[in-house]
């Protein structure tokens, strides 16, 4: 009995798409000793997939993405003068790049 390894999957995907699926880098002294490791992070809608995240990259970007991993942030719950509140989740993707590859994360600023 052998496995057949599973055939990569690639979507295509508008720019409106891509803009709503990318919504901010992210840019902490941890995420830039990343990039040494062409590594770049992103915060992304909590429904948006992998292979979604990857599409969208690859577009707004023009690079060739090897992989992309996801965590979710849990929202703190927090008070304020008294008032029990929360803050929001977010997810967060981590995308390795192709040897050679980078992103500027510093452009037009």
């Amino acid at each position: 009995m052998s496995i057949r390894p599973r055939k990569r999957e690639t979507i295509s995907i508008s720019d409106d798409k891509a803009y709503e699926t990318i919504l901010r880098p992210i840019i902490t002294e941890k995420a830039t000793m990343l990039s040494e490791q062409n590594k770049v992070g992103f915060v992304v809608p909590l429904s948006a997939t992998k292979l979604e995240i990857k599409a969208a990259v690859e577009k707004l970007y023009n690079v060739k993405v090897e992989a992309v991993n996801t965590s979710i942030l849990k929202g703190k719950t927090k008070r304020f003068k008294g008032v029990l509140g929360k803050r929001i989740d977010q997810k967060k993707a981590f995308v390795t790049l192709a040897e050679g590859q980078s992103v500027d994360m510093m452009q037009g600023v």
